[in-house]
């Protein structure tokens, strides 16, 4: 596992990177940042990161960190997205999991405007 530091507004989140390949290919890019969009209770913007899906999964948990291929972008999960049923987080089609929030990521619920969100290698 690789840390990482996710940094939405004045809001500091721990993270790990998972071992998948396309999670080593967000570590090689490391740091970015990018104006992000919500999606329900999902964060995501575009990074400068092109992979296939491994593993694809069709629903994730709170705090996973996933990757989604058509539109090159970092989606960060803290619940409920417009194609959830019942109590499943579902995300807009199959995502790579790339990783981890280690912190507690209920502070993002009502989030509207994310903007700038920050990606960084931790200690």
């Amino acid at each position: 596992m690789k840390p990482i530091v996710i940094t939405v507004g004045d809001l500091r989140l721990e993270a790990e990177l998972n071992t998948s390949k396309t999670a080593g290919l967000i570590w090689d890019v490391l740091p970015f940042e990018a104006r992000a969009q919500t999606w329900g209770d999902e964060i995501y913007f575009r990074i400068p990161v092109d992979s296939d899906l491994e593993n694809p999964r069709r629903t994730v948990e709170i705090g996973d960190i996933g990757y989604w291929p058509p539109g090159n972008a970092f989606c960060i999960f803290y619940g409920k997205t417009p194609a959830s049923k019942g109590d499943e987080i579902v995300p807009a089609s199959p995502v790579e999991i790339v990783g981890r929030i280690k912190s507690d990521v209920s502070a993002l619920k009502g989030l509207v405007e994310p903007g700038i969100v920050r990606v960084e290698k931790g200690m």
